[in-house]
């Protein structure tokens, strides 16, 4: 398994400490290896290639892509710069973009299929205020990933994303705290809470492995059921 991070020196050691909870040296090929640790700017321009390349010759290949990466920095919309509009696609599209595209070819190599996993948000779906530069970018993952799933479809590889609700992350715990968002948000939710990342964990194994063999370009909305609440 190879862990990305951002390559700050706090990213970094939240990766090594989930480094640290899995299990050491698992079997891959009769051969025993170990968990890499990757720290690159997916905007930089290499960045992605290189991921790809170091996974391919660690592990010699490549199974499945989870596209995880993403900024959400809360903003009015009247002032959005162009720059924080271009700064959100870098991360969220742009990046997952060339992701996907080297591991599809990585993979459409190897000959044996594989799937991509993209984290995209249920505001892809449903409106939300001060997000109008962010949710855009979640949106264009669905459809990057159903047009990857009929193109790449005959080489045996699955595309398919995930879309959460609100879940308790560093990004948006300001945002929470204002003005009793927070429990706001939780009346929404017919559950009764908001998300943790852990929430996702289960839809992401399922799309990531065989569980799935038969399910590509679709989503799976994780929100507790706050986005079918009419009440």
């Amino acid at each position: 398994m190879v862990l990305h991070h951002l390559g700050t020196p706090s990213t970094e050691r939240e990766a090594r400490s989930l480094h640290e909870e899995l299990p050491s040296d698992p079997i891959l090929d009769g051969k025993l290896t170990s968990h890499l640790v990757i720290g690159a700017d997916l905007t930089a321009d290499a960045s992605p290639d290189m991921l790809i390349n170091k996974t391919v010759s660690a592990f010699g290949r490549i199974d499945a892509l989870v596209n995880n990466a993403g900024i959400c920095q809360f903003a009015q919309a009247d002032t959005v710069t162009k720059s924080l509009l271009q700064t959100h696609m870098d991360v969220n599209y742009t990046a997952a973009y060339l992701l996907t595209r080297a591991a599809s070819q990585q993979m459409v190599h190897q000959g044996s299929g594989g799937s991509v996993v993209s984290i995209s948000s249920i505001t892809a779906l449903l409106g939300s205020a001060r997000l109008t530069h962010y949710a855009p970018t979640k949106a264009a993952l669905l459809a990057m990933s159903k047009s990857f799933a009929v193109e790449y479809g005959a080489h045996g590889i699955r595309y398919n994303c995930v879309l959460p609700g609100t879940v308790h992350t560093t990004m948006n715990r300001e945002d929470l705290a204002v003005n009793g968002k927070k429990e706001l948000l939780e009346s929404r939710v017919p559950l009764g809470r908001l998300g943790y990342p852990g929430d996702l964990a289960g839809a992401v194994t399922f799309f990531a492995s065989d569980m799935s063999a038969y399910i590509s370009g679709q989503d799976i909305v994780v929100d507790g059921g706050a986005s079918i609440n009419y009440q």
